[in-house]
């Protein structure tokens, strides 16, 4: 573990290459699990205000569970989500010719209707942030479909830090993120 702030960081992210491969996986990460994507209170509101552009992207059973449920629920645990349709895709997903799920919040963002990316732990995956009672964790959740992703992140030689470079300094700062690039580059050099 590294500790940066109030943070501890698994090795995880200096350990793993990691690389999207949307090619191979279809976006399967909006799809499956069991919950929607934990948001922010700031988030929830966001997304509600951004509905009406992007409404006509959404899957119909999408929008009504929207309609009946809103954009967010607490999980069992108590955290803020996205809504699931069918026990599986975020609201928010929607699906390219080809089948590949992608999200309509990031689809609307890069065609310049709106200006809000999409919600931080999304921009994360697969790096989940957790609060502890002393400090934030902030650890790599593996699992079977994002393989391919740690196939190519090794092929290219990008570590999981590095790949989620642009998420990580949004999230923590750029002060953060230089301490966490200092800190794996050392530990990858045995210099620890």
């Amino acid at each position: 573990m590294f500790q940066i702030a109030d943070t501890l960081v698994s090795l995880d992210l200096a350990e793993r290459f990691f690389c999207c491969n949307l090619d191979a996986c279809l976006g399967e990460c909006c799809i499956e699990g069991d919950a929607g994507a934990p948001i922010t209170r700031k988030e929830y509101d966001t997304l509600k205000q951004l509905l009406p552009e992007v409404w006509d992207d959404l899957l119909p059973q999408a929008r009504q569970v929207i309609e009946e449920q809103g954009v967010g629920y607490l999980d069992p645990d108590g955290d803020l989500v996205t809504q699931i349709v069918d026990g599986r895709n975020c609201v928010f997903s929607c699906y390219a010719p080809g089948g590949m799920c992608i999200c309509a919040i990031e689809k609307a963002y890069r065609e310049g209707r709106i200006s809000f990316k999409k919600p931080i732990s999304c921009a994360l995956y697969p790096v989940r942030v957790s609060k502890l009672s002393h400090c934030t964790a902030v650890n790599y959740h593996r699992w079977k479909i994002c393989k391919a992703a740690e196939v190519m992140g090794r092929a290219k030689g990008i570590r999981l830090y590095e790949f989620l470079r642009e998420p990580l300094i949004a999230r923590f700062g750029q002060g953060w993120y230089d301490e966490l690039e200092a800190n794996c580059r050392l530990y990858l050099s045995g210099n620890v």
